[in-house]
């Protein structure tokens, strides 16, 4: 490691609209003469990455800096995805190390199962400098698309990975409840929010040209984009 190394920056972009980023997270993007960017196959360009794009919209400058990609493989074997971390995490090192600053823009908010978390504990074990810019996460894009509220006065809010284990006995509590990444699933979903007595609601694609907003169980498909989120709720 360099004696004079740079920082790397977990940008949150939002989940979709380039309107929705901060200020911070756009200047942190046109300081970094650096942009890397996870990315699911090994043959992904940086530039194919929807944050990448999102981000380019809100800052045309990125177009002009250098993009990695970070392969990053949704799979359920541990040690392949802790070897790309690791990876990644070297690929970020060799630019700190010349005290270039990196700029990771990641969907959403950093800090919300995104994958800048782990580069950041690898970073950060190898005695780097890593920080996050917050972002707007989509389920609370969601809840303004749907005009709702998502808690209010002492009312508590679950945040769950949607798994093809649900089981009603997950949501037995007065709760309200943000179900990600369910678009794969939405039918079994539904089945267990109704078994619980609850409300469903669900976003496709938020903030995007291509967003569709669905306003109760019956309106729900059952299969619909990776990147749907369902809120529920008990009855008001």
């Amino acid at each position: 490691m360099g004696l004079h190394t740079g920082v790397a920056y977990g940008v949150g972009v939002g989940p979709g609209d380039p309107e929705l980023m901060t200020l911070k997270a756009t200047r942190v993007l046109r300081a970094c003469p650096v942009v890397a960017v996870p990315v699911v196959g090994p043959h992904c360009r940086a530039e194919e990455s929807l944050a990448y794009q999102i981000a380019v919209a809100a800052v045309p400058e990125l177009a002009a800096k250098q993009a990695v990609a970070l392969p990053s493989p949704m799979v359920r074997k541990r040690e392949v995805v802790e070897a790309a971390h690791q990876m990644n995490a070297r690929t970020i090192e060799a630019f700190l190390d010349e005290g270039i600053d990196v700029a990771c823009p990641v969907l959403g908010d950093p800090s919300i199962y995104s994958t800048f978390g782990y580069l950041r504990a690898a970073l950060v074990a190898d005695g780097y400098a890593a920080s996050m810019v917050s972002g707007v996460p989509s389920f609370c894009a969601a809840a303004a698309e749907l005009g709702m509220s998502l808690v209010e006065g002492d009312e508590c809010l679950q945040v769950m990975p949607v798994r093809h284990s649900l089981q009603r006995e997950l949501f037995s509590g007065p709760d309200s409840y943000v179900l990600m990444k369910a678009g794969s699933c939405l039918q079994d979903v539904k089945d267990c929010l109704s078994a619980a007595g609850l409300e469903a609601y669900a976003v496709e694609r938020c903030g995007m040209e291509d967003e569709r907003v669905y306003r109760g169980a019956d309106q729900i498909p059952d299969e619909a984009d990776y990147l749907t989120l369902v809120i529920a709720r008990p009855p008001q």
